[in-house]
């Protein structure tokens, strides 16, 4: 591709994200896809020679766009948000142009001293203390670009650590830095992000999780009781993460009280607020603030829900020198004219390479203003606010945590399993796309306001979704269960669902009637149904099956028999039959036909050579005698010795029970 070429593939493919972005609204939220279905549809290796523009081009719409999860679209209320925007888009598109790396100032001085710029407005405009802010040459704190908020927990939990090593090392001397590392404890919420756990994992430190309090919240008192704990046993508690906006139901950690903790013990405190951070544009948000002063570092992803595209998190220190004393590398290929003069960002980070990131975040606040911005995030809460008053007014739901800013958490009243099947179905169907959560054991659905473009209407196109869901899944679990009474299994369909119905089936068409086709497995395994009905007529059960080698020899030889029994013909496999004697039957079938018993060398569990029957006298499970064994009623029993017979063909004795 040539410079013309590219000038019109260029615009045609600014044209297309346009047309993408402005018909989201219409395209299936979550993908109708399994796993491997790619494999099926692109070779196995690349091309030899290369191919067409407009070859690779056309594959978008045919392979790329049906496996991909909508984001943008105002029906995807997974997660939290990961918008874009169109300053921001050409904001990169300029930065990939250029393609500088911002390791060092003078790797690209524009690069670094416009990221040192937005940051300090993005800090001004969520109300951050000057301590955080790069506003003199002899400020120690400042802002940087990470790539996510996982990536800056990490880099708090490995200067935290730095930190702490050197001030133990000053007491005890001798002792190095992987025993110090050892005995290190860090702290979060039980609420907290998995990103917490794995910095810990990374930085090889233990990290406690304090129980939240009622509202989910991580209190002081708590944080404090734990860590005296963990002084008691000789740890070190070093680090804490303060969440603001928890993954799970947007809950807030009590930031006053756990800085005052923090300051007391001489912990680093870092506040992973990645999504919530956003709101804090707007003065009314920033009461969850309160004890910001107290704080070491502070992280949020403009990336979620300011409309500038991932990746972009903004990162702040009160001072950098930790940073230095963690990630500092000096070789004699990155040193410049004026190091020490200006930030050079590789000491600020994990990586070497950086990305001008800093130029779409400054085209999305200079192209929106902060008052646009504060728009947008209000348009969002208020969203959320006209779902949650949607949800409250319908009394087969509840929300069993508070909403904050853009998140709803709902369920079905009930058993978790009710909600459970309410979101697989909804997701399965591809109109909207909501994720689970867990909270004190409760299962949730997440319903986050993401998008840009979301309107009343589609709040309330999802909304109708959702009860028209809830309506089948509730409809089910009634009809499941009167099924027993109501369902009827026409003739005709019968041999076609299952080919082994045998012919009780075909002459009792009803549940409702004990005969059952398989009635040996039907009354092993589908007893809550089948019995309960029979026992309604012919006595009470005991619902225990019975497993011994008699039971299991006695299934085997059924299915190796292939035959069809009915249900009624084989309950005497159903151990612990307690008969109602007023309704046991007035005569006993006359006809009886015996069965021969297993091979001498199989022993039954309930054998007896004194002829006697292991339950009082009276026989709940066939009994040897002779060679032959027959059943009479199932409802009726006996006295053993009151029933002695000879087998008609073979002249063995019988006894029945």
């Amino acid at each position: 591709m040539d410079v013309d070429e590219y000038r019109i593939r260029g615009k045609e493919m600014v044209d297309y994200i346009a047309d993408y972005l402005s018909g989201i609204r219409d395209r299936r939220v979550f993908p109708d896809k399994k796993p491997g279905f790619m494999h099926d549809i692109l070779p196995d290796s690349a091309p030899v020679e290369g191919e067409s523009w407009k070859d690779i081009f056309k594959d978008v719409e045919g392979i790329i766009m049906p496996g991909i999860t909508h984001w943008q679209s105002p029906h995807m209320h997974a997660y939290f948000p990961a918008l874009n925007s169109y300053p921001s888009l050409l904001g990169d598109m300029l930065a990939d142009a250029i393609n500088c790396i911002c390791f060092t100032w003078a790797s690209s001085p524009a690069g670094t001293e416009l990221e040192t710029i937005v940051m300090n407005w993005l800090g001004k405009m969520i109300g951050l203390p000057d301590e955080f802010l790069h506003t003199r040459k002899d400020s120690t704190g400042g802002g940087v670009i990470q790539t996510t908020a996982s990536e800056a927990t990490l880099i708090s939990l490995l200067a935290g650590r730095t930190q702490a090593i050197k001030q133990y090392q000053k007491h005890y001397p001798d002792l190095e830095d992987a025993e110090i590392n050892a005995r290190l404890v860090g702290y979060c919420s039980d609420q907290a992000h998995s990103s917490v756990e794995k910095a810990g994992i990374i930085g090889l430190v233990k990290i406690r999780y304090v129980p939240s309090d009622e509202n989910l919240s991580m209190r002081g008192p708590k944080l404090q009781e734990t860590i005296k704990k963990d002084r008691e046993m000789g740890l070190i508690p070093f680090w804490v993460c303060n969440t603001l906006g928890t993954t799970g139901s947007c809950a807030f950690d009590n930031l006053e009280e756990v800085a005052q903790v923090c300051d007391t013990e001489n912990l680093w405190l870092h506040i992973d607020a990645a999504y919530a951070g956003s709101a804090f544009i707007c003065p009314e948000f920033r009461g969850w603030l309160k004890g910001i002063e107290y704080a070491d570092s502070f992280a949020f992803n403009p990336s979620k829900w300011l409309m500038i595209h991932f990746d972009c998190t903004a990162m702040w220190v009160k001072n950098s020198n930790a940073l230095h004393r963690t990630f500092n590398v000096d070789p004699l290929y990155l040193k410049h004219d004026n190091s020490g003069l200006a930030i050079d960002y590789m000491h600020w980070q994990i990586p070497l390479s950086k990305r001008f990131r800093a130029l779409k975040l400054w085209f999305v606040i200079r192209n929106y203003g902060i008052m646009g911005l504060q728009k947008h995030i209000r348009e969002g809460v208020r969203y959320a606010q006209k779902f949650e008053a949607l949800v409250l007014a319908d009394p087969r739901f509840e929300i069993p945590a508070a909403r904050h800013l853009g998140l709803v958490v709902f369920r079905l009243k009930g058993e978790n399993t009710s909600t459970e099947k309410l979101l697989k179905r909804l997701n399965s169907r591809g109109n909207l796309h909501c994720v689970p959560a867990a909270l004190k054991d409760k299962y949730v659905i997440r319903f986050t306001v993401t998008s840009q473009y979301t309107t009343n209407e589609d709040i309330i196109k999802d909304w109708k979704e959702i009860k028209f869901v809830a309506n089948e899944i509730l409809q089910d679990a009634e009809q499941q269960m009167i099924a027993p009474t109501r369902v009827k299994v026409p003739l005709k369909e019968t041999k076609v669902k299952n080919e082994n119905f045998g012919t009780s089936l075909l002459l009792a068409n009803s549940p409702m009637s004990p005969k059952i086709v398989n009635g040996s497995f039907a009354g092993i395994y589908d007893q809550g149904e089948v019995l309960a009905e029979y026992s309604k007529s012919f006595g009470q059960f005991r619902l225990a099956a019975p497993s011994s080698p008699y039971m299991r020899r006695r299934i085997k030889g059924i299915l190796m028999s292939g035959k069809q029994f009915s249900l009624d013909s084989h309950l005497d496999m159903y151990q612990g039959i307690e008969p109602d004697s007023s309704k046991r039957p007035n005569s006993e079938p006359e006809n009886l036909k015996c069965k021969p018993l297993l091979e001498d060398n199989d022993e039954d569990e309930y054998s007896s050579s004194e002829g006697e029957s292991p339950n009082n006298g009276f026989l709940n499970v066939p009994i040897r005698v002779g060679k032959h064994r027959r059943s009479k009623s199932v409802d009726h029993q006996a006295p053993i010795a009151a029933i002695q017979e000879k087998c008609a063909k073979c002249g063995h004795d019988l006894i029945e029970y």
